[in-house]
């Protein structure tokens, strides 16, 4: 699908990283690098991903992603597990 994600679609504002915007973001399981989910730049390719991964781009699921992420425990630490977590949470809480 492809879906794009700009910052005034988020339901909530984050901080930007600068120093690390450049750096390689989420594309797809695996990636065991850790999650930045106090990082702009971090969340809206994570975003897209799960987005993409849902087949979906209505909003209000977006919005539901972001509820999901703000409430996930710290312990789900890397990319791929907050990927897993955001896709499987989404599709409980959805009926999907």
């Amino acid at each position: 699908m492809g879906i794009s994600i700009k910052p005034s679609d988020l339901k909530f504002k984050y901080p930007r990283d600068v120093a690390n915007r450049d750096r390689p973001k989420f594309s797809g399981t695996p990636d065991p690098a850790p999650f930045n989910r106090d990082d702009l730049y971090e969340i809206i390719p994570m975003m897209e991903a799960v987005m993409d991964a849902l087949g979906t781009t209505d909003g209000r699921v977006l919005h539901l992603l972001e509820d999901i992420l703000n409430e996930m425990p710290r312990l789900f630490g890397t990319r791929e597990e907050v990927f897993a977590c955001l896709v499987g949470c989404a599709r409980d809480q959805l009926g999907w």
